[in-house]
This record gives C-alpha cells, sequence and structure tokens, in this order.
C-alpha cells in the first residue's frame, strides 16, 4: 500500500524542482560516493538495444578552474573579430560559470548511426540521462542546472572536454547548493498541453 503522505513529500520536492542560476551555485555539493549513486541512477533511463550510448565527463576541485581558462583562451582564438566588450564579457562569463559550482558533469551523446536502433532514440536516451541526474539530485538535497552553450557547440573547445569527434555534449549539468532561492517561473499550463485520445 501507498504511504500517501510520503509520497506527497517526495512530489511536492518535485514539483519545486528548477534550474538553478548557475553563478549562485556553490558548495557544497555531491560527494565521491554520492556522485557515483547520482550518476548511477541517472543512468538508469530507457536505452533501446542497451546500447549505452551516452558517457560522462566529471570535472571537480581545480579541474573546473583549468577547464575554464582553457576555454576562455580558446574563445579568444575562435573569436578574433569580435568587439573587445564584448569578448571580454564573455570570457569572464565563461570562467565564472565553469568555477560556481562545485561538481560539473557532461553527458556526452555517443550516439551510433549504424546501430540497428534508430539515432533519435539514442540521442532521446541521453537526454534523459540528464534529466535522471538533475532529478536524482534534487531528491538528494542538491541544486543544479542543465547547460550547453558555446563549449558545447565548438569542436575546439569540445576537444579541451575530452569530447571526441563522433560525439556531441548532451548537456553540461552543474550540480552544488544555491546560495540564494530565486522565485519560481511561469510554468506550462496542464489544461493547453494535455489532451486525451478520441475516435475521429
Amino acid at each position: 500500500m501507498v504511504d500517501s503522505e510520503r509520497l506527497d513529500k517526495r512530489l511536492k520536492r518535485l514539483e519545486r524542482r528548477r534550474s538553478a542560476a548557475p553563478l549562485q551555485l556553490s558548495a557544497p555539493g555531491p560527494d565521491a560516493e554520492t556522485l557515483r549513486r547520482l550518476l548511477t541512477i541517472a543512468m538508469r533511463v530507457p536505452d533501446h538495444g542497451k546500447l549505452e550510448p551516452w558517457r560522462f565527463i566529471v570535472l571537480e576541485g581545480d579541474a573546473r578552474i583549468e577547464v575554464a581558462r582553457q576555454l576562455a583562451a580558446t574563445y579568444i582564438v575562435e573569436n578574433p573579430n569580435e568587439d573587445a566588450n564584448k569578448r571580454d564579457k564573455q570570457i569572464t562569463k565563461i570562467a565564472a560559470i565553469w568555477a560556481a559550482a562545485p561538481v560539473v558533469v557532461i553527458v556526452v551523446s555517443r550516439a551510433n548511426s549504424e546501430a540497428k536502433k534508430p539515432e533519435w532514440e539514442q540521442i532521446l536516451s541521453a537526454g534523459a540521462v540528464c534529466m535522471n541526474l538533475l532529478t536524482a539530485a534534487t531528491l538528494a538535497g542538491f541544486d543544479g542546472v542543465w547547460l550547453t552553450g558555446w563549449a558545447a557547440y565548438n569542436e575546439a573547445a569540445k576537444r579541451i572536454l575530452g569530447v571526441v569527434p563522433h560525439e556531441r555534449i548532451a548537456g553540461i549539468i552543474h550540480l552544488g547548493t544555491e546560495n540564494e532561492k530565486q522565485k519560481d517561473r511561469p510554468r506550462p499550463d496542464y489544461d493547453a498541453l494535455v489532451t486525451r485520445w478520441r475516435s475521429q
């Protein structure tokens, strides 16, 4: 029998889940044992054909700072004609976002177009991994945000992150504790988006 009070408590936590502002994430983040559990939960997603069309790259500690430094340097090289003020703002933003949260998890989609299972389903599976990770982190008491941004689409940046040419970044998940709670944003209208099929 379902414990309705316990169920209600869990669902309320998920009903309050929202993406954290990346620059407002700080310690504490998940420790090594907790992160292992969260990533293991993240992998429990639909995976047609058991292809495991995703993998993780974890950044913690000084690795975040070094990645931010290398990405900022690469951004300068990749955008030589950009207005100096705009470029400086972008570099500052890159450095701040990658260094803010104590744990950053890059979810890499490695869909195989030659596999017997549809490539689209493999890509969706990687997206499900991202959402599963955020949901698990929420239930563990942490805050997080799923981002992509310039580094997810620039080939030189992807090389710095350890992503090889046939792979794509499904999400860059920043995990930690929000140091200032935000107001919720307007949410989708249930009645406008949910219909029940009827025979024509």
